[in-house]
């Protein structure tokens, strides 16, 4: 325990720090150790103000028996150590135990690294969704005649003009139970009762995939527009049938397209916010969403610094995958 000059040191520096409105972020620091501790700190400055003792180290432990635990003293002096590496490990639901050894949180205040794997497995999702789906849009554009080309690459630029609250706010009126999707379903008698399609993984799913998609259009027609079609006429007069040609000619040409519409939109995924708060529910939450409720409502930025910090390190790690796998830096838009 410390000595009795630390006692009286804490009693005058606690009522110092309340007179210059300090006390509360000192407060809020300790409170990330401990939550009684704000509790503690503010009942003890309403004993001390206006008293004095002989001994403060007495005093102290009868105002408040906590005062008498080496616990508290730890967090104290835990807390006056900076920098520390308490945010980085609470990101990952790992903390530093009062003997200064690294454990894992408990499981029902591990909060993090699901989110960080549930954004990862969205945003794959996403990405598997919009290619399959953009690669034969793709395709029809590259090598419809130019000027039907014009009027569906028209189709696909529109949604840039639009908002993105507009678009995913249509979305929440469109999927409702009694929304457009369901009574169309319901009219052709393919459903018997309204599906569930909001406040959950489907609705987060299709408002990404809406909104993620033309990306995914841009970055492969770039590519293969500039695919002359000599390459599958060579390999049919050699042999081949059309569907091998297009598998062993055409589509690897159009991997580096492939490659950056999907890091793309991947990378775009992972810090996505509007759409998941509005059409996901409590088991959709990603990362980006925590990351705005420790700046707007727990005023925490250490710990929204360290989750972003983490997202960072995932999308260079992300990019280095994809550059390894398709040589996305190697791609030339025409």
């Amino acid at each position: 325990m410390p000595e009795p000059q630390a006692y009286a040191a804490l009693a005058h520096s606690l009522v110092a720090a309340s007179a210059s409105d300090e006390l509360g972020s000192a407060a809020r620091r300790l409170n990330f150790y401990d939550p009684s501790m704000r509790s503690l700190l503010l009942k003890t400055v309403r004993k001390v103000k206006g008293r004095d003792s002989d001994d403060w180290s007495v005093t102290l432990p009868e105002i408040d028996r906590r005062w008498a635990d080496m616990e508290t003293w730890r967090v104290l002096k835990r807390a006056a150590q900076s920098p520390t590496a308490d945010y980085l490990l609470a990101a990952l639901d790992h903390r530093v135990d009062s003997t200064g050894a690294v454990v894992e949180m408990p499981r029902e205040e591990s909060i993090y690294l699901q989110a960080f794997l549930r954004t990862i497995g969205i945003s794959a999702s996403v990405t598997l969704i919009c290619l399959l789906l953009a690669y034969p849009v793709s395709w029809l554009l590259a090598n419809l005649p130019t000027e039907k080309s014009k009027r569906l690459m028209l189709l696909v630029i529109i949604p840039f003009w639009t908002s993105l609250l507009v678009r995913t706010t249509a979305w929440y009126v469109l999927l409702q139970p009694n929304g457009v999707v369901n009574s169309l379903l319901s009219g052709l008698g393919l459903v018997s009762q309204p599906l569930q399609l909001m406040f959950n993984r489907t609705g987060v799913l299709i408002g990404m995939t809406h909104i993620m998609l033309p990306f995914m259009i841009l970055a492969i027609y770039s590519v293969m527009k500039g695919i002359s079609p000599v390459y599958l006429r060579a390999a049919q007069s050699l042999g081949a049938k059309p569907l091998t040609a297009f598998v062993r000619t055409y589509i690897p040409q159009t991997l580096a397209g492939v490659g950056a519409g999907c890091f793309l939109v991947f990378v775009l995924s992972l810090g996505y916010y509007i759409t998941p708060a509005l059409l996901g529910g409590a088991g959709d939450e990603m990362i980006s969403q925590l990351i705005s409720v420790q700046t707007n409502q727990q005023l925490n930025w250490g710990l929204a610094g360290a989750l972003s910090t983490y997202l960072v390190i995932f999308t260079g790690f992300f990019y280095f995958v994809f550059n390894r796998l398709v040589g996305i830096d190697r791609l030339r838009f025409g």
